[in-house]
């Protein structure tokens, strides 16, 4: 199964400008997310889309492949389809590079959900753990999702799903982690839709395939480590990479 990792790679942030190139450790949050993509071993390739000059250079120069976008766009996957628009690939991985603790284990999980489908069923999953910090489940940066019975998604928000009106009925909460991965001609598609009204008004773009019917399926996983979303993440991942 040919299988490659795109990271999608934005310069500019509202809430943390230029967070992909803030040193974590010694090295910057891209080179890491980068890095440990590589270090998995699950990938044909590995590489970083960007729009900036200054991320293109620093992963250039340290011995990566990256590509620069030609034209603006509204999310990653819009990002990394016109990358990949050429290539051939069965099955595109979409790392968010702000993800720098990446890990094989949860990686590998998801993968293998595209191996046990003979007959192309998925077209697209992505990654999610467990959140019980009543704190986290409340918190807008914190995106949640909520499953049927088969862990295909039912919806995402940044609002509390589900909301507990009888607190003696035990939920779990999951947080969506920002990794997905697909079938080339789900993602493709993904780029002729229009953005929707749900994936604007939540800002989540994997809203935009539940609106047109397409099913995604949701891969538990453990820990995955810190996203890089805000300075007190940062800040976080400083003290969690010791």
């Amino acid at each position: 199964m040919n299988c490659i990792a795109m990271i999608p790679a934005r310069y500019a942030s509202t809430r943390f400008p230029a967070k992909l190139m803030q040193m974590l450790g010694d090295k910057t949050v891209i080179r890491h997310t980068h890095d440990n993509a590589v270090a998995t071993g699950l990938f044909d390739e590995v590489i970083v889309v960007t729009d900036s000059s200054v991320i293109f250079d620093e992963i250039r120069n340290h011995g990566g492949k990256v590509v620069m976008s030609r034209k603006p766009h509204e999310s990653g996957s819009d990002r990394i389809a016109e990358a990949v628009e050429n290539l051939e690939v069965e099955i595109v991985v979409n790392i968010q590079g702000d993800e720098p603790f990446v890990q094989k284990s949860p990686l590998e999980k998801l993968l293998e959900v595209f191996k046990k489908d003979p007959e192309h069923l998925v077209q697209v999953a992505s990654l999610m753990q467990i959140i019980k910090d009543k704190k986290n489940i409340e918190d807008p940066n914190y995106v949640k999702v909520a499953v049927d019975l088969q862990m295909n998604a039912l919806f995402f928000s940044r609002s509390v799903i589900p909301f507990a009106r009888d607190p003696s009925i035990p939920i779990p909460y999951y947080e969506h982690i920002g990794v997905y991965a697909f079938r080339k001609k789900a993602l493709m598609d993904f780029t002729q839709w229009p953005v929707t009204a749900l994936e604007a008004a939540e800002k989540i773009e994997c809203l935009r395939y539940l609106e047109h019917g397409i099913p995604l399926k949701m891969v538990l996983t453990e820990y995955m480590g810190i996203e890089i979303d805000t300075p007190a993440d940062l800040m976080a991942a400083k003290k969690w990479l010791g």
